[in-house]
């Protein structure tokens, strides 16, 4: 128990590490390449962000943990808008500034949908995670168009201020290699680690992905967020956890499909799906449907994270 608690720890700070390394490498060299930093932000750093939900949902799946994966993906999306966004909120009031956004959360409500209903007869098979591909490389599609439209948005300057600009292209393609190798072997401790301390506490894999796994892994994201506040990039801050929610639900809970399609605890239908699809129309009424549009304020912030804890409280009850 020892061994594994260590495990998980150890393995999040190289997750941490390595993840940035990965998406400044992979930033550097689209980059290198003249692609405008609006669409590095919006595809490559959004997508990059969930590399290691992605990697840690692939190997529990090929180790017959597919539950795990669901409940990271799941749960991170949770964690990203009542942990990161709230705990964020409380510290620095975010004021949303960007256009895109007000077109992004639809779209994640819709992204949202689609899977809730491919899961919908409590079974996720090849079928469903080819379905959940093609809405990812559609939502990349769209994504791209997105950013060449919006050249002049806010948002464009903060991508630009975090994308390397003095890392040559061989660096960047050596710390994207390092990146990956450095995420695939992080993954596979946190994986291991979290389903040991599953089976001593006699915890459903559903739940341990749902809370550690999901927590560990948003942790890089509440960091950079409370960074970025602090410099003044609060639409960086929403548009990564926006972006990376959207790309949780396709690409994340696509690996246990295609890797190992089979019946899911039925809890994560009829629980965790619904609490995920409120914290995001939550997150969309505080943002654009009270008086002070575009606004995170204190408030705000303190619900959202009050109701995170809430959902905690939840869990453990019924695992």
């Amino acid at each position: 128990m020892l061994l594994a608690s260590l495990a998980v720890v150890a393995g999040f700070v190289l997750l941490a590490w390595s993840a940035d390394r990965f998406v400044d490498g992979a930033a550097s060299i689209a980059r290198h390449f003249r692609v405008s930093p609006m669409i590095i932000g919006l595809t490559i750093v959004s997508l990059c962000t969930s590399f290691p939900e992605m990697l840690v949902s692939a190997i529990a799946a090929f180790d017959g943990n597919s539950d795990l994966g669901i409940g990271n993906a799941l749960g991170s999306n949770i964690a990203n808008i009542g942990m990161v966004l709230g705990v964020t909120a409380l510290i620095v009031p975010l004021t949303m500034r960007s256009s895109i956004f007000k077109r992004e959360m639809p779209v994640l409500l819709v992204v949202m949908l689609l899977a809730l209903a491919l899961m919908f007869d409590g079974d996720l098979n090849r079928i469903d995670g080819v379905i959940l591909l093609t809405a990812l490389l559609a939502l990349l599609w769209w994504l791209v168009r997105l950013g060449m439209q919006d050249r002049y948005d806010p948002l464009e300057g903060e991508y630009e201020d975090v994308i390397p600009v003095d890392m040559t292209l061989g660096a960047s393609i050596l710390w994207f290699v390092v990146g990956l190798v450095l995420l695939l072997v992080s993954s596979r401790i946190v994986v291991w680690g979290s389903v040991e301390i599953a089976h001593f506490f006699g915890i459903s894999d559903l739940v341990i992905g749902l809370t550690i796994v999901a927590i560990g892994t948003s942790l890089p994201e509440l960091m950079a967020s409370i960074m970025s506040v602090r410099k003044g990039e609060d639409d960086l801050a929403i548009g990564n956890v926006i972006g990376s929610n959207m790309f949780n639900v396709l690409a994340v809970l696509s690996m246990p499909a295609l890797i190992a399609p089979q019946a899911f605890d039925r809890l994560a239908l009829v629980r965790d799906f619904p609490i995920m699809i409120g914290f995001t129309v939550v997150l969309f009424l505080m943002a654009y449907g009270f008086s002070k549009r575009g606004e995170l304020g204190r408030i705000e912030g303190a619900v959202l994270t009050a109701g995170f804890i809430a959902y905690l409280y939840l869990l453990y009850p019924g695992s």
